[in-house]
């Protein structure tokens, strides 16, 4: 789906926030909480990583640009931003990183990738990218409803998860799909939720993933809320995005592929999904 040029992401209930980490320990400090590999990130690079809690649940997944080699900048959900913030300088000790939000003076700006690059730190995200940019600067691209409608629409298409308060620590790492994004390195050392996350990996099939849906019942469905499938397949909702009509384009947690037949049937008011629907991505068998 095309977007417009400078959508505005800062904006609306479901706006987005930056942290900025600093200091000459920040990337070998974000190794240890954070489950990308971080310091391997090349000065301007970018990368999906996740935060989780010891049992590798996600408290949230950050997308991160590396601005100079003692800074990094994380955008999430700009409701997680103070949580986050306060749960990461609770292990800091002796690292020489200060963490800050900095959601106030930071914009966090989406454009298509073929719009000509800035100055500004800017995150690949997946066809797009999201570009941070100083409030000072002006703001470049008003609020915008449609065009927050679309970027959405457009996130949904390409399986990009997020994780809200609603839904932090709720979903394992893989039932996101991060792993499938870049968003986990299982070659490097240990952070927090590792062991949970590498087995999952290496020992057993995930039997819950997120798939993409469609909701053409008139109610209208929020991160957290229990759906089902057209088949009565249950389903967790990880996000949305208004498809007008009353309709809605959906990403949800629930059984796939063999697993499927488990939980067929099903008779009660939970919201019907068509689905699942095709992902720029493929599921592991």
């Amino acid at each position: 789906m095309s977007v417009p040029d400078g959508v505005d992401l800062s904006t609306g209930n479901d706006g987005l926030g930056v942290i900025a980490f600093r200091g000459a320990d920040t990337a070998r400090y974000l190794q240890g909480q954070l489950s990308a590999d971080i310091e391997t990130l090349a000065n301007g690079a970018s990368t999906l990583a996740g935060l989780h809690n010891p049992q590798g649940r996600v408290v949230a997944m950050l997308a991160l640009v590396r601005s100079a080699a003692e800074e990094i900048f994380a955008v999430l959900p700009r409701e997680l931003t103070g949580a986050v913030t306060a749960r990461l300088r609770k292990y800091v000790l002796r690292a020489r990183v200060t963490i800050e939000d900095v959601s106030a003076v930071q914009r966090v700006i989406g454009v298509r990738h073929e719009v000509a690059t800035s100055a500004w730190p800017e995150i690949s995200w997946g066809e797009r990218r999201l570009l941070l940019v100083p409030c000072e600067a002006g703001n470049p691209a008003p609020a915008d409803s449609v065009a927050l409608a679309q970027w959405e629409n457009a996130d949904v298409a390409a399986g990009l998860p997020q994780v809200y308060a609603a839904t932090s620590e709720q979903f394992v790492a893989q039932m996101l799909n991060l792993d499938l994004l870049g968003a986990i390195a299982f070659d490097k050392g240990c952070y927090t939720g590792q062991e949970v996350i590498a087995r999952a990996h290496y020992r057993g099939r995930v039997k819950r993933r997120m798939q993409r849906w469609h909701n053409a019942s008139g109610t209208m469905l929020e991160p957290g809320d229990a759906a089902r499938g057209a088949d009565g397949r249950a389903l967790v909702v990880v996000r949305t995005a208004q498809a007008g009509g009353g309709r809605q384009e959906v990403l949800a947690v629930g059984t796939f592929g063999a697993a499927e037949s488990g939980e067929t049937g099903a008779a009660d008011t939970a919201v019907r999904l068509s689905g699942p629907l095709s992902l720029p991505y493929s599921l592991p068998e």
